[in-house]
């Protein structure tokens, strides 16, 4: 497969708060994308391992060979030169004008400025490096001041914003808003009446604004089944869903922020500022990570992250895994769960994790609802290869998808723990898929894949044998398709007819 295109890439960090939050914010050239860190929790005994990850900022540079312009500052660098490498990196210095350290008078910062001054920023790097646009990498609210330029400001121009931006990956963006697990509702009410430091920016009367077309702006604000994480793809000028990847938190025990007040107020099931559920495009690509909002041991300064990143933006292939065609047992007073992890051979992180402890299960409805071709399917894993970072002496990409399906009983609406062995799973195994190349760059990978039940000794030791190349079961060109069967112990929790179906399609 081609490696996809390399364009320029802008970063657009996050809510800066007050004033003296800004003028800190400012006074860093590159807006925190530079900052790395020196711990990762997976440690022997529950103890940090010393681990530097150096930036997203410096990585690119590094495994990508992207080039940092500055030479007195961006802007100036842009101003002084004629042309630039299509394969560079931009920061959005939205908050100099609200900054006080300049000597001049502050302007009050808005959103939909900021977004402004992106198009004016990308407009400027198409003309001189010559690519047919960016890729947008944003922080926190950066993804909204993204999505305000994708999906009001270009749109009003009568313009198509896939002209100006190849790809959108946020890192923690509150796409739904910000919302609080306590004070029924008041917290919100409070913060969007009085506009404090700007916050009522993630409240649904400002949201809807900054999102929505003029043209389709309705002046009594919000209909009531309004999404604000919708991206509609049935607007004129809509931008392609399959465009955007969205990576969501999972930890906000390591948000610091107030003491951590933050954490406490947003609730258990987020990344200590935005909940799970806020944190994604409908839609979107995405994954989950067990790190918080920001700091140390948050989203931007994680190998996680950035190998997700790395993926989306220069991977040649998407891989789809689905759980198909399951039918769980009839069981009164019974909920089941599906947790998954997938693995990376060489990397020292998890790229995808949602298990109950970090309360993001995969949640498997009672009776599935088929879709066209009859068949129940529940999304398990969505990422990405690069078929450049083989590493091993097999020369094939491996993934582990580790699957677990767990129960849950209830008794007069409350859990029954009668027969309950806590953290057991009814069904775990682990599924092993090797990923190389054929003979013609351009065709797709050959595939083989085993479940790690069936192997005999440590899964490093495993080398797949050319039998087990997965065929295609797809009959169109671009699209690969192969059904794996399940162990034979998942039959009684899942029916003799459930498979892991597996798709996979060319990316650029």
């Amino acid at each position: 497969m081609a490696p996809a295109a390399k364009l320029p890439i802008v970063y657009v960090r996050g809510y800066a708060g007050n004033t003296a939050g800004i003028d800190k914010a400012v006074t860093d050239p590159f807006y925190g994308f530079n900052e790395g860190s020196t711990h990762i929790r997976i440690g022997a005994d529950d103890e940090p391992s010393f681990y530097q990850f150096e930036s997203p900022l410096l990585r690119l540079h590094l495994d990508e060979g992207y080039h940092i312009l500055v030479d007195g500052g961006q802007e100036l660098y842009l101003a002084t030169h004629e042309t630039i490498p299509p394969d560079s990196i931009w920061i959005h210095r939205f908050y100099d004008t609200s900054a006080s350290t300049w000597g001049a008078g502050p302007h009050e910062f808005r959103l939909e400025t900021a977004a402004q001054d992106l198009l004016t920023l990308i407009e400027t790097l198409k003309e001189k490096s010559g690519a047919p646009g960016v890729h947008l990498v944003a922080h926190s609210m950066g993804g909204l001041v993204c999505r305000c330029l994708i999906q009001k400001i270009i749109p009003d121009l009568g313009r198509d914003p896939s002209d100006y931006v190849g790809k959108l990956f946020t890192y923690g963006t509150p796409h739904g808003g910000i919302a609080f697990d306590v004070g029924f509702g008041v917290l919100e009410r409070l913060r969007d009446v009085t506009g404090i430091n700007g916050a009522d920016i993630f409240g649904p009367q400002r949201m809807y604004h900054y999102l929505t077309p003029k043209a389709l702006t309705d002046p009594d604000g919000p209909p009531q089944s309004w999404d604000a994480r919708a991206m509609p793809p049935d607007r004129p000028f809509a931008f392609p869903l399959g465009r955007v990847f969205c990576l969501i938190g999972t930890d906000p025990t390591d948000y610091e922020v107030a003491h951590g007040l933050s954490s406490a107020t947003v609730g258990p099931r987020s990344d200590g500022l935005v909940q799970i559920d806020n944190a994604y495009v409908p839609g979107a690509h995405q994954a989950h990570v067990h790190r918080s909002h920001s700091g140390s041991y948050g989203l931007v300064n994680s190998e996680e992250g950035y190998q997700n990143l790395r993926r989306f933006l220069f991977g040649d292939c998407e891989v789809d895994a689905e759980l198909v065609d399951f039918h769980l047992p009839e069981r009164n007073h019974t909920t089941w769960q599906a947790e998954v992890r997938l693995s990376v051979r060489g990397l020292q992180i998890v790229t995808h994790e949602r298990t109950s402890a970090q309360w993001c299960p995969i949640q498997l409805p009672e009776r599935p609802t088929g879709t066209g071709d009859g068949e129940a399917r529940v999304p398990l894993v969505d990422t990405f290869l690069n078929s450049g970072l083989r590493t091993g002496d097999s020369g094939t990409m491996r993934y582990a998808l580790h699957l677990r399906i767990l129960s849950l009983h209830r008794h007069d609406g409350l859990l029954s723990f009668n027969d309950h062995l806590e953290q057991t799973a009814d069904f775990d195994d682990i599924l092993v898929v090797d990923v190389g190349g054929g003979d013609d760059p351009a065709a797709m990978p050959v595939l083989r894949a085993t479940w790690n039940s069936t192997i005999k000794g440590p899964i490093s030791d495993y080398r797949p044998d050319g039998g087990s190349t997965l065929g295609d079961e797809n009959p169109a060109d671009g699209v690969w398709v192969h059904h794996i069967e399940l162990p034979a112990t998942a039959a009684p929790i899942l029916g003799e007819d459930a498979r892991i179906r597996l798709t996979v399609t060319p990316w650029d």
